[in-house]
């Protein structure tokens, strides 16, 4: 089989052998992270071990074959082993082969590393893939929420622990201390674990909560926005592959 045949299996998906490879693929991933799941249970059988152990060799012989050929149809090969997709691969696989090689009790902590197996499913879903489209539209923005929202723990781990410092000083004995309760409030989860008791320190808490509000807000309303300029962007993308092939027809 040529490259370019490989290629189109691999990398195309509007071909017949494109979709049923990504189906494969998709599924194999599914058993892989159930069988992960499974295992974790605490009085699994000697038998069931050794099942989930061969559906674990049996998905790690294909994800790395198709690892190997992702290289191999690649136009830049390091730019495929460098890039996000190149990188989940190996770090899906990597932890299987460590293991094996080594059996070193402090290895087997990379394993954790196979819940990274499920960030595959975005190269094979049409719907997921679009949040990367979606992230690329707003990324600048989220750099700049995200450093306004560090700016904004800083200066309310300072508020409250101006507030509180005196009337709970075991609770709010640093800024540094404070920094947990500022996070909980801004993002709305408030725990309750950490709570203002003062007049001032509650007033000031109003104002955090209210201020907490936009920061779930804010993302929502970008991502939303983006995936429908993601859909736009793949429908014209659709558009003009289309085109192309009825041309080269």
């Amino acid at each position: 089989m040529t490259k370019l045949k490989l290629r189109s299996i691999i990398d195309d998906t509007t071909t017949r052998e494109g979709r049923f490879f990504d189906y494969c693929i998709q599924l194999l991933i599914f058993i892989s992270l159930v069988a992960f799941s499974i295992e974790t249970l605490p009085d699994n059988s000697a038998q069931t071990k050794q099942i989930l152990s061969v559906i674990e060799s049996i998905c790690i012989i294909i994800f790395s074959i198709e690892y190997l050929l992702r290289i191999y149809v690649a136009e830049k090969p390091l730019k495929y082993i460098f890039s996000f997709y190149g990188v989940i691969d190996i770090i899906s696989i990597l932890p299987f082969y460590l293991h094996v090689a080594f059996d070193l009790k402090a290895l087997r902590a990379f394993r954790i590393f196979r819940i990274f197996r499920a960030f595959k499913l975005v190269r094979y879903n049409k719907a997921l893939k679009r949040f990367g489209i979606a992230f690329n539209i707003i990324k600048e923005e989220l750099v700049l929420f995200f450093m306004v929202t560090l700016i904004l723990v800083f200066l309310t781990a300072s508020g409250i622990y101006f507030f509180e410092n005196e009337a709970q000083p075991k609770v709010f004995s640093s800024l540094f201390h404070s920094l947990w309760w500022a996070i909980v409030t801004l993002t709305t989860v408030g725990y309750g674990d950490v709570y203002p008791i003062t007049l001032g320190g509650r007033i000031f808490t109003f104002f955090v909560l209210i201020i907490g509000i936009g920061i779930v807000t804010i993302p929502a309303g970008l991502v939303a926005t983006a995936l429908t300029k993601a859909r736009t962007i793949e429908e014209e993308n659709d558009v003009k592959e289309e085109e192309e092939k009825n041309k080269s027809l």
